[in-house]
């Protein structure tokens, strides 16, 4: 009798393990949902500064980009206090505050993740975001201004080297 216990409790110790294993995927995939919301709506708040930042008229005329992310927090063009952004968000899928710069001419005109996971989401994305579908990388999720913008061609084929902290 004592060896049909050990062998039932060898086997419910199996599949606990089984269920923990199923039970950590699942909040796996939980977080990475998430985060990848998150990524979604920082973006559009990047984008939404630098639209922002190109209509402000400062002591220079309008429809500039900037030359670093941090003049989304305090534009140098005005004399006042202007902010466009809050504060510099961390990526949510490293937690760092870097980012991939898309320039044009010296200037930001997007940024994007430098993550090269594979995004979950494939499809159903907002209008703005519907050059996003069937994206391989969270990296080519590129959110410009304007969104029907294109990258500059150079930009979008070699990888990214700026981050946050650097012009």
């Amino acid at each position: 009798m004592a060896g049909h216990a050990f062998l039932f409790t060898l086997l419910l110790v199996g599949l606990m393990g089984v269920g923990l294993l199923v039970a950590s995927e699942v909040d796996s995939t939980i977080t990475r949902r998430e985060r990848e919301q998150a990524l979604l709506q920082i973006g559009r708040e990047f984008r939404e500064a630098l639209a922002r930042y190109t209509a402000a008229r400062g002591s220079v005329a309008a429809g500039q980009y900037p030359q670093r992310l941090e003049d989304l927090l305090l534009d140098p063009r005005h004399t006042s206090p202007v902010r466009h952004l809050r504060r510099l968000y961390a990526d949510p899928l490293s937690g760092k505050a870097e980012w991939g710069l898309v320039r044009d001419g010296g200037r930001i005109v997007g940024v994007h993740s430098l993550s090269a996971l594979e995004p979950l989401k494939q499809d159903d994305f907002d209008p703005d975001e519907a050059g996003f579908k069937g994206a391989r990388r969270y990296r080519e999720w590129v959110f410009m201004h304007p969104a029907t913008r294109v990258p500059p061609a150079a930009q979008a084929a070699s990888a990214p080297l700026a981050g946050a902290s650097r012009p």
